[in-house]
């Protein structure tokens, strides 16, 4: 690990409570970019904030949000601060986003009731995977079924075809996190992916950082 972030985030340390350090490295030991979420186009917004909750409280770091017809603002009442402390990574195109995920390594899985779509149960949790939601009427659009590497659907026994999307990424999120802290996965964070996190909550629970950070650059120069 690079020194220099070791020692800014040494000197960053020294304005928030021994609590709050020990919070961060205590929740980072539970989250993962083994998995990520990714939201199409996704209308009512509180459906967005809502997923950003659950991706925080299960512990995914990574939410792509695609804002190709809708724009998006974050409703931070429902996101409950959430958004601090998730990565939100937003994307113009579907296809933009499809590039992005498949360059970092991650399987495009569209969650679908598609007839070859694989049981949330018996997902292979192995391969680092991208889980896609539709919007709330239609669906995912045709360019991500058609590039998808995999299909995952929960499964149902009521009349009722359908979930509202927060719910079903509940269910899936918490499902296969849940999996994956049972498993032998290698599916933490790196020691560099944890200290690039601890320096980044820790300057946003400062109040006056640029102030603070300005002051750290002149004394060390």
């Amino acid at each position: 690990m690079s020194k220099e972030k070791l020692d800014l985030l040494a000197y960053l340390e020294e304005f928030i409570t021994e609590n709050r350090k020990n919070g961060f490295v205590k929740v980072l030991e539970n989250r993962t970019n083994h998995l990520t979420i990714a939201m199409e186009d996704v209308y009512q917004l509180h459906n967005t904030s809502a997923v950003m909750r659950s991706c925080e409280v299960f512990g995914i770091q990574q939410l792509h949000v695609i804002e190709e017809r809708f724009g998006k603002r974050i409703d931070k009442e429902i996101a409950l601060g959430a958004e601090k402390w998730v990565d939100i990574n937003r994307h113009a195109s579907v296809q933009n986003c499809i590039d992005h995920l498949k360059a970092s390594g991650y399987q495009i899985i569209a969650t679908t009731p598609h007839n070859d779509s694989c049981m949330l149960d018996e997902f292979d949790i192995t391969k680092k995977s991208a889980l896609f939601f539709g919007t709330e009427k239609l669906g995912l659009s045709k360019e991500v079924i058609e590039q998808a590497d995999g299909f995952l659907k929960i499964p149902m026994v009521g009349f009722t075809e359908s979930l509202n999307i927060s719910v079903s990424a509940a269910i899936v999120i918490q499902d296969l996190t849940n999996r994956l802290r049972k498993s032998g996965i290698n599916w933490k964070l790196t020691e560099e992916e944890k200290l690039e996190k601890r320096i980044d909550w820790t300057r946003k629970s400062i109040k006056d950082i640029d102030y603070i950070e300005n002051r750290y650059k002149q004394s060390s120069l």
